[in-house]
């Protein structure tokens, strides 16, 4: 079994319980040595402090199943705010948001994707991008996906508060 199924299969079970989900698991080498990290999320989003207990009770875990050989960090965050998409139930929630999509094969050409998720279907998903144009992509044409929030100008005038404080 490659090491990230055994990651996933250790990994799913324990979030499943905790009403978390399992959005990805990346696991590649970096400048220090090798680097596993798992993003996690739930409705309504995940805490540090939830983030901190999985990352100490994982690494426990891990340290007694070995998922991975050799030496490596581990880091368990949220997916952020351009969320990856890795399977059909990610891409279902963000029907008619804006999305980039990374193919491995080009298609007419061309390789990234970035406009409305106008479909999602049981072998893909369609992007139309600000012209009107739309491409259908197999999943397994998708070598990487990301919902990309759309900031409003509302978002750039909030001020952050104090902890503790009022303004």
């Amino acid at each position: 079994m490659e090491s990230r199924d055994k990651l996933i299969a250790i990994v799913e079970p324990i979030l499943a319980a905790e009403g978390l989900e399992l959005v990805d698991v990346e696991h590649r080498r970096e400048g220090h040595g090798q680097v596993v990290r798992l993003l996690v999320d739930r409705a309504g989003g995940v805490d540090l402090g939830t983030l901190s207990r999985l990352s100490r009770e994982l690494s426990v875990l891990f340290d007694v199943e070995e998922p991975i050989a050799g030496a490596y960090t581990l880091e368990v965050s949220s997916p952020g705010i351009h969320r990856p998409l890795r399977r059909p139930e990610h891409f279902a929630r963000y029907i008619g948001k804006k999305v980039r999509v990374r193919c491995l094969t080009p298609i007419d050409g061309q390789r990234n994707f970035l406009g409305t998720l106008a479909t999602v279907a049981a072998g893909g998903v369609t992007v139309q991008d600000d012209r009107g144009v739309e491409t259908f992509v197999d999943f397994a044409n998708i070598d990487k996906a990301n919902y990309e929030h759309e900031f409003s100008a509302a978002d750039f005038g909030k001020r952050a508060v104090p902890q503790g404080g009022s303004e």
